[in-house]
């Protein structure tokens, strides 16, 4: 009897928390739509600002020999001044196809201020190459974009428009990413639109509020503060959202831009594996950040409050995987009261409510993009909703065993430029 009335206990104060977690999750997701004045804000310049600032770009490339040749001709063929833009391309000596592949490019556009660095010291990272690319920096504004990038051509303009008619000065901005090819996964569509709803809505609540956890790419932050702060920390999984932690800190103003017109377009992971893998990453460089706990030098309770439920969000998502099982054992065996069975049911009705969001959003993000859904695109998204959480689930408690026993090498992710056939 003792145990059972502890069991259901435990079942409803869990039940309760995922709820709650489910609730504050959907509305991140919907916050850009509750007003059209905040949808404007989020948006691009309505015009463009004569080119004033000068920008680095730091590509950091490994094994990218596949993508990174047209990248590299993308950034440099954008509508901006070419004085203006210095690209460094960063790969670590071993890297022999994607340095080639990267000299041809830099071979092909034959302009000083595009050039290679590498290096040959451990970490053998993104975090450690972006520190050399920084030391090399001497531009206004340095930004980093990915090896497989698609950058708009007028991104600079946008960029620079902004911390013009705005007075910036050493703000931060993060302008949107975006997956592409919905199509050629069962998940992939989910992970399209969970890139669509963080940088479109999520992350300008995160701006609102102060406390940015900045995404890998398409961040742009002034040289001299990138320097003040020290550059990235290279013993961490998620560096993008660690600096972010700590720029917030120093409460320098943070600005969030999404438009499909100048989004940068990604690819989803090739495979369970790989997507696997790259959450493993994510979710671990956030209980890193956790731990390092600079979130709690955040000035404002609110900030501190919102960091917390960030970065421990690949833990909820370890728990939910975790009590899966023990949710079906517990309605079979302990044969629950009326009441706490019906208290059980909260997370779900939670998560419906999202999965209707997600619906509704495939066809926004579609209309966005000018892309065609198929029509059983709500059937697709409706069956595939539970094992895609699944699958983020399995990444979290992946990152939480390797936490703990201490393996923090950096599991790449492969790039095959599906978002560019995607396109075509």
């Amino acid at each position: 009897m003792l145990w059972s009335t502890l069991m259901s206990t435990l079942i409803v104060v869990v039940s309760v928390a995922l709820m709650i977690h489910a609730l504050v999750s959907l509305r991140f997701m919907l916050y850009a739509w509750e007003s059209a004045d905040r949808l404007r804000e989020s948006g691009a310049p309505a015009s463009f600002s004569p080119p004033h600032y000068s920008f680095t770009v730091l590509l950091p490339a490994r094994h990218e020999e596949a993508v990174i040749y047209d990248t590299i001709q993308r950034v440099w063929n954008a509508n901006y001044p070419k004085w203006l833009l210095q690209v460094l391309v960063i790969c670590h000596v071993s890297d022999g196809e994607t340095i080639a592949e990267a000299e041809r490019a830099i071979r092909d556009i034959q302009w000083p201020n595009v050039a290679l660095v590498t290096f040959d010291d451990p970490p053998i990272n993104k975090p450690h190459g972006l520190n050399l690319g920084l030391r090399a920096a001497t531009h206004d504004i340095v930004t980093v974009f990915d090896a497989e990038d698609d950058v708009s051509s007028d991104i600079f303009n946008v960029i620079n428009s902004r911390y013009l008619q705005e007075e910036l000065g050493q703000g931060i901005i993060q302008a949107g990413v975006q997956l592409i090819n919905f199509r050629d996964y069962w998940f992939a569509l989910h992970n399209c639109l969970e890139y669509y709803f963080w940088y479109k809505s999520r992350l300008h609540f995160h701006a609102a509020i102060g406390m940015m956890p900045l995404g890998g790419n398409t961040v742009f932050v002034p040289r001299t503060l990138l320097e003040r702060v020290g550059g990235w920390n290279d013993a961490c999984l998620t560096e993008d959202a660690e600096l972010g932690i700590r720029l917030s800190v120093l409460g320098e103003p943070i600005r969030t831009i999404y438009d499909s017109q100048y989004a940068t377009r990604e690819e989803t992971p090739q495979n369970i594996a790989q997507f696997v893998r790259q959450r493993t990453r994510w979710n671990q460089g956030f209980i890193q950040v956790l731990r390092l706990g600079d979130w709690r030098r955040l000035p404002r309770l609110q900030q501190r409050l919102l960091a917390l439920y960030t970065l421990t969000y690949p833990l909820l998502q370890s728990l939910f995987v975790a009590l899966l099982p023990f949710d079906v054992a517990s309605a079979i065996w302990l044969r629950p009261s009326t009441l706490v069975a019906m208290i059980t049911f909260l997370p779900l009705y939670a998560l419906l409510l999202q999965l209707v969001a997600l619906i509704v959003g495939a066809y926004e993000f579609a209309q966005e993009y000018k892309l065609k859904l198929p029509w059983h695109t709500p059937l697709h998204v409706a069956l595939t909703y539970l094992p895609f959480l699944i699958l983020q689930g399995v990444g979290s408690m992946r990152a939480l065993i390797r936490e703990i026993w201490g393996a923090r090498n950096w599991e790449k992710t492969a790039h095959v430029g599906a978002h560019r056939q995607a396109a075509i």
